[in-house]
């Protein structure tokens, strides 16, 4: 799978190499190096609130594990900041980031168990992303003055994250079997048959996992959510103290709130972009110049992002070569072992 994609990978990195270049200049090369040197040492503390991020995941995705299967906080944090590696070093890493992560824990629980709770812990972080995104539309378009295009969008924005959020509380409370149910009806129908042949016994697995945990597990619901909202919350804090370094305006945590919301909708929408090289300094220089910090500021917060995104990325590859694999094969590894679980659940 990742060998069929990796040419729209190459594809995608070139434009983004080329967007990079452009917002990179336009910004300004000695201007960036200035707000990169102010940030010093503070870089440091950039780092750890990056790593605080994996923990509260790590410990979230723990949380979706049932009985009688247990994770260790070691295990977790580990896998989870592997597979997290694999997804920005492998081309559309996407496809095999999260199998991955269950993957490096099946010596601990089976896979299916881990797979199971990866698919949990994602619907969680889902909700949270969409609520977060919601409230950052909210105060982007209630507190700061917008052009026409900005102010649509962000319209757009708060009505398509409403719309499905109110679908996931419909779903979850009602237990609508959406994804099966239309998979079911076009197999009868004869559409596609063969290709859904499988599918649909697997929807119907990924939604009897999904509303089996929130039967019998309906305690560990806020919890969750808690923790991937100090996700969210760790992402502010983070965005506060690189302004705080690098910028000649004070920041607030209005403004911080707001960049990490937009941080996280380029996250959502262009994750299939290596490394969103390009995306991030055009999305964040756009929007930092829409808040009155300058442009250089966006680009400057951005490549900051990435500084820090390679650093975790090393450590996540240090603890495979530990371990004496390589992404590669870890990768190669993960999509064999999903295939084989789907084809059990398949068959």
């Amino acid at each position: 799978m990742s060998r069929r994609f990796a040419p729209a990978g190459v594809v995608f990195a070139a434009l983004g190499l080329l967007l990079f270049v452009y917002f990179v200049r336009k910004a300004g090369v000695e201007q960036i190096w200035e707000y990169m040197r102010r940030l010093g040492a503070g870089f440091l503390i950039i780092l750890a609130l990056a790593g605080l991020r994996f923990v509260v995941r790590s410990m979230a995705w723990m949380l979706c594990f049932e009985a009688p299967h247990r994770l260790r906080f070691r295990d977790a944090f580990r896998a989870y900041l592997t597979g997290d590696a694999l997804g920005n070093i492998v081309p559309l890493g996407i496809v095999v980031s999260e199998p991955a992560k269950a993957a490096l824990v099946r010596d601990r629980v089976p896979l299916v168990a881990g797979l199971s709770a990866i698919a949990v812990e994602n619907i969680f972080y889902s909700l949270s992303v969409a609520l977060f995104i919601f409230g950052g539309a909210s105060a982007l378009l209630l507190s700061f003055p917008l052009t026409k295009n900005l102010r649509w969008t962000s319209i757009g924005i708060l009505g398509g994250v409403a719309v499905i959020i109110l679908l996931a509380a419909l779903m979850l409370r009602a237990q609508w079997r959406f994804l099966s149910g239309v998979l079911e009806r076009l197999y009868a129908r004869g559409v596609g048959r063969r290709l859904l042949e499988t599918r649909r016994e697997r929807a119907r697995a990924l939604e009897d996992r999904i509303y089996g945990f929130y039967e019998r597990s309906r305690t560990r619901f806020l919890p969750i959510l808690l923790l991937e909202g100090c996700f969210h919350m760790a992402g502010v804090a983070e965005v506060y103290v690189t302004l705080y370094f690098i910028s000649d305006v004070p920041p607030t945590l209005l403004t911080s709130f707001v960049l990490e919301s937009v941080n996280r909708v380029i996250t959502v929408v262009f994750k299939f972009v290596p490394m969103r090289i390009g995306i991030d300094e055009a999305g964040t220089g756009l929007i930092t110049g829409v808040l009155k910090l300058g442009t250089a500021t966006g680009v400057t917060l951005a490549l900051i992002r990435k500084a820090r995104v390679l650093f975790w990325t090393g450590v996540g590859v240090a603890f495979l070569v530990s371990r004496g694999l390589s992404p590669r094969a870890v990768a190669s590894d993960a999509q064999h072992a999903l295939a084989n679980e789907k084809a059990e659940v398949g068959g």
